[in-house]
Formats: structure tokens, sequence, C-alpha cells
């Protein structure tokens, strides 16, 4: 599969863009361990122009973790074009993905991300704009609606759009005549936000339909190699992307990226390897977040802020789950200020777990 020259090889494996998860030592392992392509963190288009809190942190790459895709949201055109410019040139990413997905209640409420669904004549204006701004390839996360009744008639809120038609399949149409080099489906509406099964039918609809021509992603409960086997095999995507069940287990796309090429789950991952793995994500964040980058203008952060960003990983890695009065050990995870801490509970963890087994 390509993105314009960007080839991501067969059955390509990309990690999601999630806030607070996707920080860039989360994505180097990630790409360590197969994933085809990686998203950065949702940066604010009006945050960024105005050089407002961590935006240009999130937009830092390393060269490891390429093919990278840094996403942006917002609901105005000249804001989003002009932060599509800001990123081309400061931060050199692969890809521009546009957010018009994301479903929580700060960003859609205020008409960006998934809120763009219900303005999608603004949609279609900033996505065009957007295009044409810049050099590199642009892409688009969106989602299969704002709601039901509109999921299922594209003409009730696309001017011009045939009657009855499924609201994804005419928007990936007209995203497509916008000049998108490809197009990420989640399975559900805005207002399902994460409830309910992703319906995948309609992905598969909009990958048929024989008027699309660029790469169509699906996203939406993909948690295991046998998901995504299913995923491309079913609805023919060009591409999956793997979301929420990565939190905690970057080497998630190494036990997928086996089961797509040998039929066969990874079992060489020890709980000794992974517990390692960990620790040294732990070790990425802290110096990702110490390291300066005047270029980017990044404030000095401090060995606390890669802490921070690393503890929502520990968790909630699957590792943990099950095991009988891990409760306390989970709050001293997320109130751990050092990375000393963090070793120290890592490993009582792992004694918790053996003991368990």
């Amino acid at each position: 599969m390509r993105i314009r020259d960007i080839d991501l090889g067969e059955k390509p494996v990309v990690l999601a863009p999630m806030e607070d998860v996707t920080d860039q030592a989360f994505r180097v392992l990630c790409k360590e361990f197969g994933a085809s392509m990686v998203y950065s963190e949702f940066v604010s288009a009006d945050a960024l122009i105005r050089n407002v809190g961590r935006q240009f942190e999130k937009m830092r790459v390393d060269d490891s973790e390429r093919p990278v895709a840094i996403q942006i949201y917002g609901r105005d055109v000249p804001t989003m074009v002009e932060a599509a410019k800001i990123v081309e040139s400061e931060a050199h990413p692969d890809i521009l993905d546009i957010n018009f997905g994301c479903p929580v209640k700060k960003i859609a409420g205020k008409g960006a991300g998934s809120g763009m669904l219900r303005s999608p004549e603004l949609l279609l204006e900033i996505t065009s704009e957007v295009v044409k701004a810049v050099n590199i390839p642009v892409t688009v996360k969106t989602r299969l609606g704002w709601d039901v009744p509109t999921m299922y008639d594209a003409s009730a809120t696309i001017p011009g759009a045939p009657k009855g038609r499924p609201f994804i399949v005419e928007l990936a149409e007209r995203l497509q005549d916008c000049g998108i080099s490809a197009l990420t489906i989640h399975g559900r509406t805005r207002s399902q936000m994460y409830q309910g099964e992703a319906d995948w039918t309609l992905i598969g609809e909009v990958k048929n339909n024989p008027n699309m021509h660029i790469p169509i992603i699906g996203n939406g409960d993909i948690c295991t190699g046998e998901d995504v086997e299913n995923a491309f095999y079913k609805y023919g995507v060009d591409a999956v992307m793997i979301g929420r069940a990565t939190f905690g287990q970057p080497w998630l796309f190494r036990d997928v990226r086996s089961y797509l090429d040998t039929g066969k789950h990874d079992d060489s991952m020890t709980l000794d390897w992974k517990m390692d793995v960990l620790k040294d994500q732990v070790r990425k964040s802290v110096a990702y977040s110490l390291r300066e980058d005047n270029e980017l203008k990044e404030r000095k952060r401090t060995e606390l802020g890669g802490i921070i960003h690393v503890r929502r990983h520990l968790a909630n890695c699957p590792l943990f789950k099950g095991i009988p009065d891990f409760r306390q050990t989970r709050i001293k995870i997320l109130r751990a200020e050092t990375q000393e801490e963090l070793f120290t509970l890592l490993d009582e963890a792992k004694e918790k777990i053996i003991s368990h087994l």
C-alpha cells in the first residue's frame, strides 16, 4: 500500500493518533515493534499559531519513527491552513493528517474534530484549502457521521447528495475530490463515542465503492492479529489502524505482524522481556522530556514531565489486569514522580504477576 510516494508495505498496520498516548517515546517503540506508520497526538491549530501550550513538543519527530503523520484539528479555514504550513515547515512530517473524528466534548463540542461532521461543507472547504497549502500528502481521519440519522442519509446534511445514501460513502467521495491521499474511518458515529461495536460494514462499503481510488484505512475495535486479518479479508481495507488496544503494550504490533505473516502469535515475548520494554519506555519518555530543541521552541522540562506522560501507559498495561489487590499498586504508579519509583513499582508488579500465575 502506498500513500502517494510513501510505501507502507503489504497489509500495513498503523498506530492511531491518541491524545496523551502517542507521545514520541511510545511512537518510537511502536515503530520498533512493527507499526507501519505512527501518528502524533492531536495538535490544536489555534494553539499552534498562537504558540500556546505544548503543541510544538507534540510535533517533534525522530527519524527512527518515520513514516510519521502529524495530526491537526481546528474549526476554520485560515487557522487550519496556517497551522498546516507551520507543521510542514517546522516538523517535516511525512504526512499531515486532519482530525475530523475526535468525539470528546472539549473538541467536538466546539465544532472541531468530529464536530465538523455537522458542518460538512466547511469540513470540505478546510480539507481542500489545506491540501493546496502544503506539499506533503494530506490525509483525513473521521467517523461514520454525527449520529445514526445522518449516518444513513447524506442528503440531510450534504447539499447535492443522493437521498438515502450513507453519509460516510458520500463524504468519502467528496474528500477524495478535495485531493486527500488516504482516508481513515472509525466505525462509529460521534454520538456513539466508544460505546457499542464498531460498524465495519460501512467502512467496507466505502472501500468497495468503485468511485474511490485512494487508500482506505479501517479503525475501531481492533485488538488482536485475528481482528486485523479479518479486517483485511472481510472488508478489503488497505490498512488497519489500532488505537486503544495499544495502551501499555507497544509490543502488540510485533504480535500482530507475526500473526499476519505466519498465522501464529509471537510466543517469544516473555514476561521479563515485556517488563524490560516498559522500563525502556520510561527511559525514553524521560530522555525526550529532558531534551531541548530550540528549533521547535520547546520549553525546558524536567524528569517529572516524562514520568507524568508515561504513567498512564503503565497503569493501563494489560499485563496487570486480573491481578488481585492490584489497585493500590496502580494508584502508586499514577502518583510516582521519579524513574526509580516507577522501576520499583514495575518490579513489584512483576512479582505479583508471577505469584498470580
